[in-house]
């Protein structure tokens, strides 16, 4: 596994593979054993230019390419993970942390969205429109942007770069990856070799491993870029739109969440139960649609709860490695470090905890905490954790204005025995996703994908990838003679 990493610790910039000229390294370490996996000499603004510029320069044969040309080189991408699903698996165990389910998940969910993409290529039509002048035809031409900026997170690395890497070329566009530094392989460079094996002409791919203390905002400023697809902090999102809105450049933005899962008083508990579990705990809750917020009527909630603390002590912590392993690690001792103190301080302002984790190492076991005060800041914060928050409510109306309580908006759940009265209190919340009787935790490949208040601008998936990478153009045609007024 370790020649995997050091074979991709590199810049990928015009089809070179080649080390970056950065004054210092990012090392890449497991977070579970804290091993070197990798050490890659961080890209510079100049490298960051290069890379853009060769994007610019390969960019409009690519969007001259037939589009099923183009479908093709998606279609053997898929073909490339598929063949190397076992070892890119093993990847982002080593990595991220990632246990072997989670894994499994983020794989299955990456060959869905390369399908996707494929079929992409043959979306992009125009339109011909009527028009009030006589002899006119109006026609819509659907483009590519040209180049798209894509930077990734660190929790689901290999999905989301290529959630917006694959769309973007598959309609005509070059890209530049900046992959999280907790992730440049699986995030990053790994995507470059699938797509050089793929055989995705040099220049339109181009990975850039480094950091903002190296290159300030070069790649968000640069004049190439048309669009900036980032997924990631709402706090560096906000970063993000104001560089881009002083640029004129289209933002898309994917940012974090404060989900809550609400169980009304007439749900299935022991099935609502399995659901909240999943929802907050999957991947340690380092998940944007991740349950924060577990909400249940007082008429179930002393079931719900025995049976929920249970289900959660029951969780296997430890290795990820290990496939009976629920719940691994952190992506780093800070993030360990942050998520103990919120528990330690939460605790201490009065908050029940009905399991209290620890950390060992970046190994942090789960939390249910109860009994917080309507005004606990913790209820308003993204927690990238396994942590729990069990609120309680009374009725439909307590329900909603409790979800509605935070400045983010991305997903939540209800559960109910009756669908409607769930669709009913889901129109009601305002949020960009919300699943009836089911988790928190769903992402679709043609299902539009995003948030609303601070967890983003845009959409993403399906149709919404059109008007996220391609722009419109209008062209009239005068079959006869305009009449002017002088």
């Amino acid at each position: 596994m370790t020649s995997f990493f050091t074979d991709l610790a590199q810049q990928y910039v015009d089809g070179e593979w080649r080390p970056g000229k950065g004054s210092w390294d990012i090392i890449d370490f497991n977070p579970y054993s804290g091993e070197k996996l990798a050490s890659i000499t961080v890209a510079t603004a100049d490298e960051v230019d290069q890379a853009y510029r060769a994007a610019e320069r390969t960019q409009p044969e690519w969007a001259d390419t037939n589009p099923y040309a183009r479908r093709a080189v998606l279609e053997k991408a898929l073909r490339v993970v598929e063949e190397r699903e076992d070892e890119i698996g093993e990847a982002i165990v080593a990595e991220l942390g990632g246990t072997r389910l989670k894994a499994g998940f983020e794989l299955h969910l990456a060959k869905e969205f390369l399908r996707e993409a494929a079929q992409l290529t043959l979306r992009s039509t125009g339109q011909i429109l009527p028009s009030p002048t006589e002899g006119k035809e109006n026609r819509v031409y659907r483009l590519p942007v040209g180049v798209v900026g894509v930077i990734s997170p660190f929790n689901f690395p290999f999905l989301l770069s290529l959630k917006s890497v694959a769309p973007a070329l598959a309609l005509g566009n070059a890209v530049v990856l900046k992959p999280h530094q907790n992730t440049p392989i699986c995030g990053g460079t790994l995507i470059a070799k699938v797509f050089e094996e793929a055989g995705l002409p040099a220049g339109l791919l181009n990975v850039v491993v480094t950091d903002i203390a190296e290159i300030g905002d070069s790649l968000l400023e640069h004049p190439v870029p048309q669009v900036i697809s980032f997924t990631g902090s709402d706090r560096i999102g906000r970063h993000v739109a104001r560089v881009c809105a002083a640029q004129l450049k289209r933002a898309v933005l994917e940012l974090g969440g404060n989900s809550a899962l609400i169980v009304l008083d007439d749900a299935d508990v022991d099935y609502a139960v399995d659901a909240a579990v999943f929802s907050r705990y999957i991947h340690q809750g380092q998940v944007c649609m991740a349950a924060n917020r577990i909400l249940v009527d007082r008429a179930v909630e002393r079931e719900f709860t025995e049976k929920f603390v249970a289900k959660v002590a029951s969780l296997r912590v430890g290795d990820p490695a290990d496939p009976a392993t629920h719940i691994g690690p952190l992506i780093s001792s800070s993030q360990a470090d942050a998520v103990s103190k919120l528990v330690e301080g939460t605790v201490a302002a009065g908050a029940t905890a009905l399991l209290h984790g620890r950390a060992e190492g970046n190994v942090v076991s789960p939390s249910v905490l109860t009994g917080l005060a309507a005004d606990a800041p913790v209820l308003q914060q993204e927690i990238f954790g396994p942590v729990a928050l069990l609120v309680p409510f009374d009725g439909e109306d307590e329900a909603v204005r409790i979800a509605n309580d935070t400045p983010y908006g991305l997903s939540g759940a209800v559960h109910t025995g009756n669908i409607e009265r769930g669709v009913r209190v889901g129109q009601r919340i305002r949020t960009g996703m919300i699943h009836i009787n089911d988790g928190t935790v769903h992402d679709e490949p043609i299902v539009p994908f995003g948030g609303e208040k601070n967890s983003g601008l845009g959409r993403l998936n399906g149709e919404s990838m059109l008007e996220a990478f391609t722009t419109q153009k209008w062209i009239s045609v005068q079959h006869g003679r305009s009449q002017f007024p002088f």
